[in-house]
């Protein structure tokens, strides 16, 4: 799934938001697949309340498929909770 140079063949980015206000909830999760600087991929995770800094993971992988795999995985439990897209997400922000 990568080309010669190492490289990801697509960019995979998503920031979603779930807001409540009956709740006083104001969420935000964010996801991007990315290389390293080691040739693996990662998938980074970011989320927290609306206006902060939130918390991060950063998931490694041999290859683009699996951490594909887990984005997509990671979005459907996602969507089911009520997040939707917003707005695209700032990879400097991650």
């Amino acid at each position: 799934m990568r080309d010669s140079a190492g490289m990801i063949t697509q960019p995979y980015h998503l920031y979603v938001e779930r807001i409540a206000p009956e709740k006083n909830m104001a969420r935000f999760y964010a996801l991007a697949v990315q290389p390293t600087l080691f040739g693996e991929v990662s998938l980074v995770r970011a989320w927290g309340r609306i206006g902060t800094r939130g918390q991060q993971m950063v998931h490694l992988f041999d290859n683009e498929s699996q951490a594909i795999n887990l984005f997509l995985d990671v979005l459907r439990e996602k969507r089911k909770r009520g997040y939707r897209p917003k707005a695209p997400v700032d990879i400097q922000r991650i």
